[in-house]
């Protein structure tokens, strides 16, 4: 069922049929529509109401049913999965990322160097550190003390699988995704208790790691609350953990880096300047090429609310005066030689207008696309 709205809920209650006893404000609120949007939004309680029919509260109470368990995972309690509410990011958001889970047995002589990797393993992307969400130790040795260490790295440890998590071990692939979709719609459509326990795919030991990165990526797509890897690949995690930051996001909330001067390479007064918007993806797309370049760069990022480049000019987040402001915030005058601002292909038609508002730079055109900084870079250099 849908989500009510106030004015659905409002139809119930006595006012709407301007019937005794309407607005008496027995449930506190001024109102009877007053206190229907209250109910919709679930910041109110059915049985405040003397005179809610049985048919409101049953819908009531289906409506504001979780569609899916959530569950705690850990000792510490820090990880949660589930929680889900719609099938797409773009209805809403998702809520609890799918958590990713390495295996360790402490049976196996060699357990300890993997401990430590998973212990060690760290990455950082858009202003968020990642970790390996949870550690599912098993064996003899798996000791209090083994826990504790884990879990002040802010790894939570569990040592066997909830029995609230549901298993999704079909035949192949295909039927995996096929289950896991069919039990997340149902939940959601239906909230139906049968399909609201939190999924898990668990991975065995894979000779082929390509095909693990393939097959995880598609099952944090597609809907697996969490992962469990016998196997422990830092740069498959990193991998599954920077696609995962894309899908986990609130699509109302554009991921955005800190609008500031970024260096490559070691800049000297010889450095070449970029220019760009603090779009996450637009930035990683540039610093990529930057980073791969055997020269020395300096990248101004503006401050655009995590737009794109053409979609912050559109939206006035990208002007001449913002640039300004941030060229004169990023100290590089007294640093370079050369003093040209390369600014995206894409806003040409800008290049006269930024140039007035920035005259002791020379404004040049960079590129459209990212992938042709190397070679726009090789020929500046000739």
């Amino acid at each position: 069922m849908a989500e009510i709205s106030g004015l659905q809920v409002f139809k119930y209650l006595p006012a709407s049929k301007k019937a005794e006893n309407s607005n008496c404000k027995k449930c506190g609120f001024p109102t009877c529509m007053a206190y229907a949007l209250k109910l919709a939004k679930g910041q109110a309680d059915i049985e405040l109401c003397p005179y809610a029919p049985d048919e409101l509260k049953t819908i009531i109470c289906h409506t504001m049913k979780k569609a899916q368990q959530e569950v705690s995972l850990g000792f510490n309690h820090k990880t949660i999965v589930g929680g889900e509410e719609v099938l797409f990011r773009h209805d809403k958001t998702f809520i609890n990322r799918t958590a990713l889970c390495a295996v360790i047995d402490t049976d196996i002589s060699d357990y300890e160097d993997k401990l430590n990797r998973i212990i060690n393993f760290e990455i950082s992307r858009i202003n968020e550190t990642f970790k390996v969400d949870v550690v599912l130790l098993k064996g003899s040795n798996a000791t209090s003390e083994i826990i504790e260490k884990i879990e002040d790295t802010g790894i939570s440890v569990i040592t066997e699988i909830p029995q609230n998590l549901q298993k999704i071990d079909e035949e192949n692939f295909a039927k995996n995704i096929e289950k896991l979709t069919l039990t997340r719609r149902t939940a959601i459509e239906t909230k139906n208790e049968f399909f609201s326990s939190p999924t898990y795919i668990y991975f065995k030991h894979q000779e082929n790691l390509y095909d693990l990165c393939a097959k995880a990526s598609y099952y944090i797509c597609k809907y697996a609350n969490m992962i469990i890897f016998e196997d422990f690949d830092e740069a498959v995690f990193s991998s599954l953990l920077t696609l995962r930051q894309n899908i986990f996001t609130d699509p109302q909330k554009p991921l955005q880096i800190e609008p500031k001067v970024y260096e490559f390479n070691n800049p000297d007064e010889n450095a070449i300047i970029f220019l760009t918007t603090n779009f996450a993806l637009t930035y990683f797309a540039v610093a990529n090429e930057l980073e791969a370049l055997n020269v020395g760069t300096y990248l101004i990022v503006t401050p655009s609310d995590g737009m794109s480049v053409l979609t912050a000019w559109s939206a006035e987040k990208f002007t001449a005066k913002i640039v300004a402001k941030a060229v004169e915030k990023s100290g590089l005058y007294n640093k370079v030689k050369d003093k040209k601002i390369y600014i995206p292909g894409l806003l040409s038609h800008m290049q006269k207008e930024i140039q007035e508002a920035i005259p002791d730079f020379e404004i040049c055109i960079g590129t459209t696309e990212a992938y042709l900084i190397k070679d726009f870079v090789q020929n500046l250099l000739k």
